[in-house]
């Protein structure tokens, strides 16, 4: 019956495009087309550039001009090298927030504007976020350009974790690769609707169609286009809006103005059939248009056009957008769309925990600017030319300059001494934010995930996902006199930047940075150098291994120590037991005893000692990971017994029981996603291969072979070199990790040698 209806909607939609009485016509005047759009409907053809310019030079005329339905905060996010800085830097450019258009890497010696660290415009890449914001259509537009290597993943969790809504931005050769699939899975993690953009159209090898069969067979999303590209690869001149039947082209020496007619008669066919399929697709999802499609009723543009929009916002249905950012086509489509798809602040939900109510989840308000108290989430920090720079999102109320806050971690009252709005490294003063804004504060010290409220309320906003560093790197300064430098750039990092970590090894006498992956590290190093003048000596990066056990081990632990006076007596009786892979990084403890014969306020300090225990093992000294620690019984004197005996009890009775649960050593395994020409294939399998990896998957198209592989971290040092060898500087791979898996036994020996050697050693010392 479905397929029957569609075939039916098809056939309508065909014959409305055919018949549709659209005649050719030059692009209208500027300053009437704005006006026209923004009284009748919410998509412009034309640019608006000049209106655009004036309104951003008003953004911050007070909350008498202010309106939540008329804001946006969005994130531009995709893989490495998909486009976002190039597209970023078009938004701006057409919007009036720049006057010139620059590019990545600095070619013409200046370089994009969101990429504004020198080290950014060498290495060609994102490394930090950089928020701005800009106008369009008469709409707030705050924007955050994230970084697309694994790397730096932190930047993208952290900028989604804030955002409203996501533009993702798909090669239109590559398609969905490995670094998408992990920003798909972080815009779950915090219900973040999103647009796609195929971008790099006019490359050899482009394909919009089959991005978005990408888009839902690997990331199943329910996707569909709003537009038909015009042209393939060189070809490519302009794109078909589907809602409206008219095709849109770019014209100008910058793409500035947009020109409408009638859409090819070639293109009739595929028109109709994209049309069927975008109806249907969000007719699945909303009950409004389902009726009518289960009627047989053809839906008008605007019935259409708010369907896609609620099946948007309910992250039901993935609109799909095309372009070539970097030769000005379709972007001022694509913000349109933001302005007509994505939610504004008050159309997502948005939680705190109430800290006087056992955390429990209270419904943020941040429509009432006057009546709710102030609620902002501190979601990132720099190092300004002022002091600290804190990024905050305001989720509630108002915030103003020479007001006092209270941070929801530690209770204390601060003064607001400066209140600034974003422009990558720019910035403008504001004398107030109100909810659904991003702004920042000069010389508030804080960390980074931290709530700031108006001291009358105890909510506090959820945290952000950090995850776990899987390389790190032994260093110290290179001159004697540079120490003093050296902590305080350490120190700046690691507050910086949650998945940068920083540890002493007391047996080495080594200071341990620990981050996600070698650029990651790389990069902090070359900071140090430039913005520190402290160059550095790393040694070989030392990967994150883990140990755990596999068989259950009862224990039955006494610690009892005399020396005159009170002493110290605790045992402990239980099971400690492997909980498999999905524990990840954690460990359990479990209290199963029955009586009294370990007081209860005795049993957290159990817990500690169980804890402490796991900090290092005994076979290469790693953290243990993925066990139980089952208490099930103990012993206690009315005099001897105190927490530190039974905190010791507890660390005895794991280090006794761990040698008979035949432990094991982990190893972090990296998913590597390596794009080469497709005759160098069989050379770089058996490169992995070497590395003791595996291919799981490989698909060849257009001449080039994506090959899906899981390879040891531990084997993926020096690799880059190896491929650009192998593949005459045409092949590129990314990685991120997967989880932690058993490394092999000679691997597993090789280590622990190693391991024992280095403490003998150290013990002769």
């Amino acid at each position: 019956m479905r397929l029957a209806l569609a075939s039916l909607v098809r056939l309508c939609t065909a014959r409305n495009a055919a018949a549709a009485p659209l005649s050719s016509s030059s692009s209208p005047s500027t300053s009437a087309v704005a006006a026209a759009a923004l009284r009748a409907a919410p998509v412009c053809f034309s640019s608006i550039r000049a209106l655009s310019t004036s309104a951003v030079a008003s953004s911050a005329d007070g909350a008498a001009s202010f309106d939540l339905a008329r804001v946006r905060n969005i994130g531009i996010s995709a893989h490495i090298d998909s486009g976002k800085t190039t597209l970023t830097e078009r938004i701006l450019f057409y919007t009036g927030r720049i006057k010139e258009i620059h590019e990545v890497k600095g070619r013409d010696g200046v370089g994009a504007t969101m990429d504004h660290m020198d080290l950014e415009r060498e290495k060609g890449i994102t490394i930090q976020s950089a928020a701005t914001y800009t106008r369009w259509l008469d709409h707030n537009i705050n924007i955050i350009d994230t970084p697309g290597h694994v790397d730096f993943t932190i930047e993208v969790e952290r900028s989604l974790r804030v955002l409203d809504g996501a533009v993702l931005v798909l090669c239109g050769v590559g398609g969905v690769q490995s670094q998408t699939l992990t920003v798909d899975r972080q815009m779950k993690r915090y219900n973040v609707p999103a647009i796609a953009f195929v971008n790099k159209l006019d490359r050899p090898g482009a394909n919009a169609f089959k991005i978005c069969e990408q888009l839902r067979n690997k990331l199943r999303h329910n996707a569909a286009m709003l537009q038909v590209p015009i042209g393939a690869e060189e070809n490519f001149t302009g794109v078909v809006d589907l809602i409206d039947n008219v095709a849109l082209y770019n014209e100008g020496t910058f793409g500035e103005t947009i020109r409408r007619e009638a859409p090819p008669a070639a293109l009739a066919t595929v028109i109709a059939e994209r049309r069927a399929l975008l109806i249907e697709a969000v007719a699945d999802v909303d009950d409004e248009l389902g009726e009518l499609f289960l009627n047989e009723v053809e839906p008008t543009a605007d019935q259409l056009r708010a369907a896609v929009r609620r099946a948007t916002i309910s992250r039901k249905f993935t609109p799909v957008l095309c372009g070539t950012a970097l030769k000005n086509k379709g972007v001022q489509m694509l913000l349109n769309s933001i302005v007509t798809y994505m939610p504004n602040p008050t159309e997502i939900k948005n939680y705190a925990l109430d800290l006087n109510n056992n955390n429990e989840k209270v419904l943020v308000h941040p429509e009432n600017l006057e009546k709710e108290p102030f609620l902002g989430l501190a979601f990132k920090l720099e190092e300004g030319r002022f002091g600290q720079l804190t990024y905050l999102r305001v989720y509630q109320g108002r915030i103003r300059r020479g007001e006092f806050i209270m941070n929801a971690r530690d209770r204390k009252k601060i003064k607001v001494p400066r209140l600034v709005q974003m422009h990558a490294n720019e910035m403008e003063e504001i004398q107030e934010a109100h909810a659904g804004q991003i702004c920042a504060m000069f010389g508030v010290d804080c960390a980074s995930g931290d709530t700031f409220t108006d001291g009358t309320t105890s909510l506090a906003m959820t945290s952000m996902f950090v995850p776990e560093p899987v390389i790190s790197l032994a260093i110290r300064p290179e001159r004697k006199d540079d120490l003093e430098r050296f902590s305080k750039a350490l120190g700046r990092f690691t507050k910086e930047d949650p998945t940068f970590r920083l540890s002493f090894d007391a047996d080495s006498k080594e200071t341990i940075i620990s981050g996600m992956g070698e650029l990651h590290l790389e990069v902090y190093l070359e900071r140090m150098k430039r913005e520190y003048n402290c160059p550095t000596i790393s040694g070989k990066p030392k990967v994150a291994f883990r140990e755990t056990i596999t068989a259950p081990v009862n224990f039955d632990y006494l610690h009892k120590k005399q020396s005159g006076g009170s002493g110290q007596y605790g045992r402990v009786i239980g099971t400690i037991e492997p909980i498999g892979e999905e524990a990840g990084d954690a460990n359990e403890f479990t209290n199963t005893m029955i009586g009294m014969n370990i007081a209860p306020a005795f049993v957290p300090a159990i817990e500690r000692g169980f804890q402490e225990a796991c900090d290092r093992g005994s076979l290469t000294g790693n953290r243990i990971v993925g066990i139980r620690f089952d208490l099930k019984d103990g012993q206690s004197h009315p005099v001897d017994s105190n927490e530190l005996a039974f905190r010791l009890a507890a660390r005895g009775a794991v280090r006794q029981a761990y040698a008979n649960g035949s432990p094991i050593l982990l190893e972090p395994i990296m998913k590597v996603e390596i794009t080469i020409p497709e005759e160098h294939q069989g050379a770089v399998s058996g490169q992995v291969n070497r590395r003791k990896g595996m291919i799981l998957d490989s698909e060849v198209s257009d001449g080039y072979c994506v090959l899906q592989t899981e390879v040891p971290l531990n084997n993926m040092f020096g690799y880059s070199t190896e491929l650009r060898s192998a593949t005459q500087g045409k092949g590129e791979f990314s990685m991120e990790y997967v989880r932690h898996a058993p490394v092999p036994m000679s691997t597993q020996l090789e280590l622990v040698r190693a391991y024992e050697k280095e403490r003998g050693g150290k013990k002769d010392e």
